[in-house]
């Protein structure tokens, strides 16, 4: 089950923009090996509306997933620019550092900083 940890990406974002996310815990179910990912999307209103497209499509999987708090992403890809910062009001406030560094692995030629 392992494996199917390791096809979960690390880091699903926009590609631009300004916009709400979550950091996501996932783990197999009754199992001890888990990982942190980030989802961000412009398209959610709420960082509630992020988890609820992650956690249905973590379960399919056989995952179990808890939300470790939420932030928003400002993502310039023109200035290869990524900043981290603010919280969610439901979720609280994410381990921005976490963050940073699932962002500075996928998008290793960016300035990743965080508020």
């Amino acid at each position: 089950m392992a494996d199917t940890l390791n096809k979960v990406r690390d880091v699903d974002i926009d590609p631009e923009g300004k916009f709400k996310y979550i950091l996501v815990s996932i783990k197999v179910k009754d199992g001890t090996d888990n990982k942190v990912i980030v989802r961000g999307t412009k398209s959610a209103e709420y960082h509630n509306h992020i988890f609820e497209k992650v956690n249905p499509a973590m379960e399919a999987l056989g995952l179990e997933c808890s939300c470790l708090g939420g932030g928003k992403i400002e993502h310039n890809s023109e200035e290869k620019k990524l900043r981290v910062f603010g919280e969610s009001t439901g979720y609280g406030k994410a381990d921005h550092a976490v963050t940073v560094e699932k962002l500075k692995s996928v998008f290793k030629d960016y300035e990743v900083t965080m508020e």
